[in-house]
Order: C-alpha cells, then structure tokens, then sequence
C-alpha cells in the first residue's frame, strides 16, 4: 500500500469511530434532560447529582459553604417579591428554604405544586434559643399560625440555600 491509500483509508476510518460515539449514557442523558426542561431561573442547573434534602436537615453543618443541588416539591413561594420557594423533603414536615436576592430571581405564584430541581450554596447557621424564638414568631405572624414561645426550648440550626439557578417544572 502507498502513503497515500494508508491516508485515504485513515481519514476514512476518523468519521465512522466517532460516529461511534453516541454521547452521555441513557441515565447522563437523562438527569441532565431532566434538570434543562421546564422554566430555568438564574443560573439554571449545573450539577449532575442532587443532594436529598432529608440529608441536608440531618447534618447541615456538612455542606456549610458548599454548592449542591436539591430536588423537591414547590409547597410555598414568597407572596410578596418571589424571591424564595420552599421545597418538600422526603418525611412529613421537612421543608427548605430555596433564597435569591430580591429581584435577581422571581419564582412565580404558580409554581406551588411543581417540582423544582434547585442549585445553590448552603447556608446554615446555628441560632439561639432566643433567636429560634424570634424566628418562630416571626413564622407565626407571617403565616397567621399560633406560637407558643415555653414550647421552644432548644436552639436550632437555620438552614436554607442562597440560590443560583433553578429549574420548575410541572412533575418529577
């Protein structure tokens, strides 16, 4: 064979091997499908692996600081500026705070009951009793429910992430 077959036939072979190449794996494929459909906010969703939020409330100081993403129902979004969204866990009760600055971000009324894909850094700060008080009364006039400040004995960590991208979309 001459140098200029052998060249032929290696330009010939460079396309069909990368035709090959049939991109990321059906379940890459999917999660990353999956975070870009439906309204993206901010930054939208970069990375590939969430954190269950039922993990994050159990030990919050572990990911201070760090850049995670979260998966949760919508169950409740700033009424006044849309500046946050709350969002399920997995156990009755749990719920996270999902915080832009004002103006920066605007979760709309209506996406309560759809199911955000959410990526920020998480912002967890341990209270005082005092400050868990003034907190939970705040929560009370805010939501029109009652408080009982000798029910609250103990402190407790805040916890919510300072958002830089979000995906709402209508299901799981």
């Amino acid at each position: 064979m001459t140098l200029r077959t052998l060249l032929l036939l290696g330009a010939l072979a460079v396309p069909a091997l990368t035709a090959c190449d049939k991109g990321p794996s059906k379940s890459e494929a999917a999660t990353t499908t999956a975070a870009a459909t439906g309204l993206t906010l901010g930054g939208g969703v970069k990375l590939k692996e969430s954190v269950a939020i039922a993990a994050l409330l159990a030990d919050p100081m572990k990911l201070n600081g760090k850049t995670i993403r979260v998966e949760g129902m919508i169950t409740d979004v700033c009424p006044k500026r849309g500046c946050w969204m709350q969002l399920a866990g997995s156990q009755p009760g749990q719920k996270l705070k999902f915080k832009v600055t004002d103006g920066e971000m605007v979760f709309p009324m209506e996406s309560k009951g759809k199911w955000a894909v959410a990526e920020g850094v998480v912002a967890a700060r341990e209270m005082t009793v005092e400050e868990t008080k003034a907190a939970a009364e705040y929560e009370a006039k805010e939501y029109g429910i009652k408080y009982d400040p000798a029910s609250i004995t103990q402190p407790k960590v805040a916890v919510r992430i300072d958002g830089t991208g979000a995906v709402i979309r209508d299901k799981q």
